[in-house]
């Protein structure tokens, strides 16, 4: 066994790290960054393209960030406009650098997509109604379309009516969407890292213990090397855990108390998909609808055109299942079991029996025949035939379960940052709309273990000059003016629609 210092461990090579150290480095060259990743690709979990639904999530189609309306008829909009401006932030990042050559061609990474709400009853339609006067109201949305008008939606999303008997329908439609591959631009980002002076990144590297060392400052992080099972030890002054549902282990094993009774809740998932040109090329949208029963908000279903690796297809899901694994690809049944401690055993078993209707609805929908699923298919697109669809894994979302949660009773389906009392450690734990929003979460990061990186008027424009909108609140009256500068300026350098 070995040791070498370095300043800052990243720990996986999704979005979040790849982001973070793209621009620690940028804001501090001289930053020593040292990444690790289990697998001999990068990014080759939650990130992956396959592993999610790619949608820039921007508040645009997503019905479960606008709750139903209020007693008089309303729609809350304002965690849309929360995340439409969160996701601006990723936005502008990637564009600056593309400019800044950083990324390559856009079209490996980003695509326009429209987004369309879509929703069935009288009671919905009234419901997306309210919901698209709200949003249109404001600037970021105020190019949104609404329609009951079958031909209207036909025109929109043509698979939506087709076959479809006459029942009341409505949609809102927007050009502005956007389809991403999470992965390339982690791969991208991380080929750039890789390439700066006392900067590397390590695949085939399962990152194994956390430990705090002896002067209570430091970690020292030990990573394995998978091909001959060597150990190394390595220091660091700041430790960012973003290996998914690896996270949790690691956090245990650092003892912090920040993660005292911290559990986790694993939810896996399948899609469909489509890869017939006939039916792929009459559907180029992200159709998002309403939860069934009791489905995780992450389980929304949605029908969506996807870009991957230069071939369109679409997607239809996903379907929620029970698991106990943590990883995909590189996790183990055990990894439930092994996270389950004392000091987070009562939290788990109260969330498990306030949340049986959930854990049914997993393994129900984990067990589901081929005809099953096209049924639920079949009420976005009425005319799909199963011989055009194949099923496929989507990936394993954990959620941390906190103390608090336990005694409420709830599941969180978000994205949560856990950062130490001494801010030398960062982990991020959670789910949607974690990618799409990865920039707004990572600049919270360095605001919080490197705020020297950012203070003063020198701190914001270093800032800038990788995420122009940074510390702009463009969300406001008086921002419109500003969000239709740099959003455009951000769009065409990416190949996006802005209306």
């Amino acid at each position: 066994m070995t040791s070498s210092p370095h300043q800052v461990v990243l720990i996986g090579s999704g979005i979040m790290s790849t982001t973070l150290g793209v621009l620690l480095k940028r804001l501090d060259p001289t930053l020593k960054i040292t990444m690790f990743e289990v697998a001999d690709e990068i990014s080759p979990e939650a990130s992956n393209g396959w592993n999610n639904a790619g949608t820039g999530h921007a508040g645009i189609c997503e019905l479960s960030y606008t709750p139903h309306p209020e007693p008089d008829g309303t729609v809350n909009v304002t965690k849309a406009i929360d995340i439409f401006q969160e996701f601006e932030s990723s936005l502008q990042f990637w564009a600056q650098s593309v400019r800044d050559g950083i990324l390559g061609d856009t079209t490996s990474f980003i695509n326009p997509v429209p987004h369309i709400s879509f929703v069935r009853t009288a009671e919905q339609v009234a419901y997306l109604k309210a919901r698209h006067e709200g949003l249109a109201a404001h600037h970021f949305f105020a190019p949104m379309e609404f329609s009951t008008d079958p031909a209207k939606i036909g025109e929109w999303a043509p698979l939506l009516t087709e076959e479809r008997t006459d029942e009341p329908i409505a949609a809102t439609k927007m050009d502005g969407g956007s389809d991403v591959n999470f992965g390339n631009i982690s791969r991208q980002l991380a080929a750039w890292l890789d390439q700066q002076d006392g900067c590397r990144v390590l695949t085939g590297h399962r990152v194994v213990d956390l430990q705090r060392k002896a002067d209570g400052k430091r970690w020292t992080v030990t990573a394995t090397r998978r091909f001959d099972g060597e150990s190394y030890d390595f220091d660091a002054d700041f430790t960012f855990v973003g290996a998914g549902g690896g996270s949790l282990l690691l956090l245990q094993k650092a003892k912090l108390p920040e993660a005292w009774g911290l559990g986790g809740f694993p939810i896996g998932g399948e899609w469909l998909v489509c890869d017939n040109p006939d039916v792929v090329s009459r559907h180029q949208a992200k159709v998002y609808g309403q939860a069934l029963g009791a489905a995780p908000t992450m389980a929304v279903p949605h029908l969506d055109t996807r870009v991957l690796d230069g071939k369109t297809s679409l997607l239809f899901g996903p379907y929620a299942a029970w698991t106990t694994k943590y990883l995909h690809r590189h996790g183990s049944f055990l990894d439930l079991p092994r996270t389950i401690k004392p000091h987070n055993i009562a939290t788990l078993l109260k969330i498990g029996a306030s949340n049986l209707d959930l854990i049914g609805y997993l393994v129900q929908q984990g067990t589901q025949s081929m005809a099953d699923r096209m049924s639920v298919l079949r009420e976005f697109y009425p005319g799909a035939h199963p011989e055009d669809w194949r099923l496929i894994d989507a990936g394993i979302r954990v959620q941390a379960i906190k103390q608090t949660d336990g005694e409420a009773g709830i599941v969180h389906y978000g994205t949560e940052v856990l950062t130490s009392a001494d801010r030398t450690v960062s982990a991020l734990l959670g789910a949607s709309p974690g990618a799409s929003t990865s920039v707004h979460i990572i600049t919270e990061v360095i605001e919080k273990s490197f705020p020297h990186l950012l203070e003063g008027d020198e701190g914001t424009r270093n800032m800038r000059k990788c995420v122009p909108t940074y510390r702009h609140d463009l969300k406001r009256a008086n921002g419109a003016s500003l969000f239709r500068e740099l959003g455009r300026s951000a769009r065409d350098a990416l190949g996006l629609a802005f209306d």
